[in-house]
């Protein structure tokens, strides 16, 4: 009777991952013409992918599609990603959208005078510093045309327009970064918001998140006093699609009247998981867990638990 309760979550555990394998069996038959990105629910074909694979590092310069491709507002056939715009032309090519020159407004602009810091540029700004060391190493003109601005600020920021792009510098992390101003310029065009919402599988139709629903199981159902234990959260949608970027909290209640509580985010395959240390429990008694969900305002709650053995 103990061995079956012991057994019994590892068969609900095994259920899991199946499923996790089913999941990304059928994600990885897609076509080599389509790319499904489950991290924001959208595809990349044909001639759009093309050139999204012909870059040197994609989620680098480009990021992750954030709509599939559409007619924009300015009547092109694009398609947004987190930092930049593809442009269909003709029926043969792609080319970027200029995102920084159609998002650039002069803020706080400042000059560095320093040659041997600087690199000039035909359209009469220069490049400097850690940015002038990324855009070097990085395609340079090429990959972000030139430069459009000097310094600049933004939200307390250092920032620096190029025909294509922003560069931001992150000195928390004494970093450069590219700036997301493919989202920032299809909110500027005032798309249709409901292009951005992720999509279920590839081609599909837009299909919102109408409800959600959790379920939680422990690694181990009985334990010592003194241990570790390890909790599965997923999440999945009214058509038990999973839910990725939910996000939630594991409150723990210990038998010795503490309790604990952790944070999480489900994976592109709604999945989470979260593992901690306890030390002399009761033996005997249960530790009741509880799971809290939200995602997009929905909420859902499930509850699991353990018992300390010995």
């Amino acid at each position: 009777m103990i061995l079956m309760k012991v057994l019994r979550p590892f068969g609900s555990l095994i259920l899991v991952f199946a499923w996790l394998l089913t999941t990304r069996g059928t994600a990885q038959a897609q076509s080599t013409d389509l790319q499904f990105f489950p991290e924001t629910g959208h595809s990349v074909k044909g001639l759009f992918l093309q050139h999204y694979k012909a870059a040197k590092d994609p989620l680098l310069y480009y990021g992750y599609p954030i709509t599939e491709q559409m007619v924009s507002r300015d009547g092109k056939a694009v398609q947004y990603f987190q930092r930049a715009r593809f442009e269909l032309i003709g029926s043969q090519s792609i080319q970027l959208t200029p995102l920084g020159t159609l998002t650039y407004k002069p803020k706080g602009p400042w000059t560095i005078n320093n040659p041997n810091a600087c690199e000039a540029y035909p359209t009469g700004y220069s490049v400097c510093l850690g940015f002038l060391e990324f855009y070097k190493l990085n395609g340079a003109s090429k990959q972000f045309g030139n430069p459009i601005s000097p310094f600049d600020s933004s939200d307390n920021l250092i920032v620096q327009y190029f025909e294509y792009t922003r560069f931001e510098w992150r000195g928390d992390r004494q970093t450069v970064v590219i700036s997301d101003l493919g989202r920032i310029y299809f909110d500027q065009l005032k798309e249709d918001p409901a292009q951005l919402k992720p999509l279920d599988q590839p081609d599909a139709t837009i299909n919102p998140v109408l409800s959600i629903k959790v379920r939680a199981f422990v690694l181990k159902a009985v334990t010592l006093q003194s241990g570790q234990q390890t909790v599965y959260i997923v999440v999945q949608n009214q058509t038990s699609k999973p839910v990725p970027n939910a996000i939630g909290k594991v409150l723990v209640k210990f038998t010795d009247g503490t309790s604990q509580e952790f944070a999480f985010s489900t994976n592109s395959l709604g999945i989470a998981q979260i593992t901690f240390n306890f030390k002399d429990q009761k033996s005997g008694e249960l530790v009741p867990i509880e799971v809290g969900v939200n995602y997009q305002s929905l909420n859902s709650s499930t509850k699991t638990s353990f018992r300390i053995w010995y």
